[in-house]
């Protein structure tokens, strides 16, 4: 749902805006993104949002499961990003100032920051910064109440509740119901849960993740779960989310029929 609502050009741009302070020009969706994609998904990721302008690039994620490692998946992407850039022919000193961002629900580090960002700093002279135009911002949701911006502190707590409280949150929440009641994107949805489940069976066929079967059997019904718990909302029918995340009808009926929250 946050990719499709991003994709919205004057939205994308007045979140960025917000949340780093900054002005941009024009967003670019870049058609390399297919093959971006294309890599990623051979390594098991896919960046939820992947825009740039004319001397930035922004990858934005939104993260709910705490259990994942992220600052080294934040390490991963920044990777990515950049070899992408090298990929086709760029100069390092051609490479773009980054800012990969993480809006999360959970509060990663437990220190009750609405905000953690990083720069490459030296150890011995905290004054001194490594200057590689590389940027990780990690917002965290649940403290939107200490956050001094008032426009971030409204996005982030629409983040949290759901509850639309200024311009920029009532778009997006009337794009998300948009969203809901479009064939398009529910059918989109499915393909991309789809894709990733037979990704999932070919890596175990060619035995890249022997020794963790178990473990990873035990995570993807949990997200199986999950991203049934989210079909649901979206009105899918009981077939359709049996189809669509692999679990029986008898599990997503059981689903169905709890509160969902």
């Amino acid at each position: 749902m946050f990719g499709a609502v991003m994709r919205n050009p004057e939205i994308c741009k007045s979140i960025l805006e917000t949340l780093l302070n900054i002005q941009i020009e024009k967003l670019e969706y870049p058609e390399l993104q297919k093959s971006i994609s294309t890599y990623y998904e051979s390594k098991g990721v896919r960046l939820d949002v992947y825009v740039k302008d004319s001397d930035k690039v922004f990858d934005i994620e939104i993260q709910n499961d705490s259990a994942i490692s992220l600052p080294k998946r934040m390490r991963y992407y920044q990777s990515m990003v950049d070899m992408d850039s090298l990929l086709k022919g760029q100069d390092y000193s051609e490479l773009k100032e980054s800012f990969i961002i993480f809006i999360c629900q959970y509060d990663p580090f437990t220190e009750g920051l609405p905000c953690y960002t990083f720069k490459n700093l030296c150890i011995q002279d905290k004054n001194l910064e490594l200057s590689d135009e590389t940027t990780k911002m990690i917002f965290n949701s649940t403290a939107y109440a200490k956050e001094k911006n008032v426009d971030i502190r409204k996005f982030l707590k629409y983040i949290r509740t759901k509850v639309p409280t200024s311009n920029l949150t009532d778009k997006i929440n009337n794009m998300v119901e948009e969203q809901k009641e479009n064939d398009k994107f529910r059918t989109e949805y499915l393909s991309m849960n789809l894709h990733d489940r037979d990704i999932t069976r070919k890596a175990f066929a060619e035995g890249e993740i022997l020794g963790i079967q178990k473990g990873i059997s035990q995570g993807a019904e949990q997200k199986a779960i999950e991203t049934a718990k989210n079909f649901l909302k979206l009105g899918l029918s009981i077939e359709k989310v049996a189809e669509g995340t692999g679990l029986t009808l008898e599990k997503v009926q059981e689903l169905a029929n709890k509160p969902q929250g």
